[in-house]
């Protein structure tokens, strides 16, 4: 049997493999709602401006590739940032810790005074936590700056971002894509776009709720709605040109 410690360690480690996967969940999901909501405002506002089929699946793909690119440099950048910015701040209390021991001895005093701890237990948390190095400058890091340390690989992050934009965006342009190569005669292209993009913009708040843990259809409904409202701006718009630049 498993002791008390060994069960808590194997808490610790799942714990820690779910806010890990949660994270890169987040990420797929941010990802898919950008890469539906503006590739199906391009569907729309084509057809809005009667723009023939083979555009539409021009327009789509160059907005899935460069705007799919854009935010995955955006993610890796803002994880890579979020890493060095941590360093930066890990050297400093480095730094401190071993040049001016006695006042960053008494911060942490301060700190878990703040906590209620006093008399000898105060005196004996002060000697356990400044008696290792390591220890020291963590609990700096996490209760003077209020920051920790991410695990999430900046490339991989970026790299969900991508991968979920093209997944999710490609939704609103494959009935186009399949009608264009003629593997099957479609009707009304853009009304099945729009029952596929509905349903993909279900899936992705569905997966929001678990990421914020909101409730499911709020969730849900917020994700249509903002797809749909980009969608009839966009369609509308396209109209508007179309009608004045003929």
């Amino acid at each position: 049997m498993q002791s008390h410690q060994d069960q808590e360690d194997t808490l610790h480690q799942q714990a820690g493999w779910l806010k890990k996967w949660q994270d890169y969940i987040g990420e797929f999901v941010y990802g898919g709602i950008d890469g539906s909501v503006t590739t199906f405002a391009v569907v729309a506002g084509s057809v809005g401006a009667n723009l023939d089929s083979s555009v539409i699946i021009i327009l789509g793909f160059a907005n899935l590739i460069a705007d799919g690119f854009a935010m995955s440099v955006g993610s890796y950048l803002s994880n890579k940032s979020e890493q060095e910015n941590y360093r930066k701040h890990q050297r400093i209390e480095e730094w401190e810790v071993d040049h001016i021991p006695e006042k960053e001895k008494e911060e942490i005093r301060l700190i878990y005074e703040s906590k209620g701890f006093e008399g000898e237990l105060l005196n004996q948390v002060v000697e356990v936590i400044t008696a290792d190095k390591e220890r020291w400058v963590d609990v700096m890091m996490k209760e003077e700056l209020n920051m920790s340390k991410s695990e999430k690989s900046p490339f991989a992050m970026g790299a969900m971002t991508f991968l979920s934009f093209i997944l999710v965006g490609l939704i609103p342009l494959s009935v186009y894509l399949i009608d264009y190569v003629e593997l099957f005669g479609i009707d009304q292209l853009f009304l099945w776009s729009i029952l596929l993009t509905s349903l993909a913009f279900i899936g992705i708040g569905w997966l929001k709720s678990y990421v914020t843990q909101s409730r499911r259809l709020k969730s849900i409904a917020e994700t249509l709605f903002l797809g749909a409202a980009a969608a009839v701006l966009a369609y509308f718009v396209g109209n508007i040109l179309e009608h004045l630049i003929k």
